[in-house]
């Protein structure tokens, strides 16, 4: 009988694995900081019912299995409804609140959220904002982020401010990734593995399998880290605690 209840929970344990597994992948949510309640409440009930097929015994695993099928159908459904109305999205998520106004509180707005004072100063403070009399807008986004706006007079100055020419950055192409050839970008870049090869030898290395992560940037320069390098010092941020300290 034990054995019997083990394979029953294992099974079910399984099932449970694939069936979340399939369902994130298809509902393809956000990350935790960038979920609304909705969506929170949503991946937590779906995770209570995926821990119930996984240890309930008294009730069949197909059953549910089928309680949590409908709940991601539903979950599905509600995200798509909310794609298409701009209605039923509101509802379901939320909208952005104004907080801060020309560098005013509001309160009204503040105290329908829920939201205090020292929630919207920790907010700040961590978009490098000290004093709330230098942001123009501050709005509470439905995922809990806050977006800022500073005034004019406080935000940094730009290239743009100062009439600087600036080239075009782009983004990094990986062409090796942990000893892999890319070639799906080898391909976008225009290049070919021969090329690639050529470089890394005038670098002193031999094959791919040596190198951690091989970029190139919009300007055609090449970034290469090896997966043994050689480092002159190697520093540490942790504390050794055998060693004793000599300050004093």
């Amino acid at each position: 009988m034990p054995y019997t209840l083990y394979l029953k929970v294992i099974f079910q344990t399984v099932l449970a694995f694939f069936a979340v597994l399939v369902l994130t992948r298809i509902l393809e949510k956000e990350q935790l900081s960038q979920l609304t309640f909705y969506e929170y409440i949503t991946g937590i009930t779906i995770g209570s019912l995926a821990a119930g097929l996984a240890i309930d015994t008294l009730v069949s695993p197909w059953v549910i299995l089928v309680a949590l099928i409908t709940f991601g159908a539903l979950t599905y459904l509600m995200g798509y409804v909310s794609l298409k109305s701009r209605v039923a999205r509101k509802l379901l998520e939320g909208e952005p609140t104004i907080v801060v106004q020309n560098g005013k509180i509001m309160e009204k707005n503040m105290a329908r959220l829920r939201y205090n004072v020292d929630d919207l100063l920790a907010q700040l403070r961590e978009k490098g904002v000290f004093n709330i009399s230098d942001v123009e807008f501050a709005v509470l986004e439905p995922n809990g982020q806050l977006s800022v706006l500073l005034k004019s007079h406080k935000k940094p100055v730009t290239r743009e401010d100062l009439q600087v020419p600036s080239s075009y950055e782009g983004i990094s192409s990986e062409l090796i990734v942990d000893g892999q050839v890319i070639y799906q970008n080898l391909q976008q870049n225009n290049l070919d593995e021969a090329w690639l090869i050529s470089e890394l030898k005038k670098q002193g290395i031999n094959s791919p399998k040596q190198v951690m992560l091989a970029s190139l940037d919009a300007q055609g320069n090449l970034y290469v880290d090896k997966k043994r390098d050689e480092l002159t010092h190697d520093t540490q941020v942790q504390d050794d605690p055998g060693q004793k300290n000599q300050a004093g």
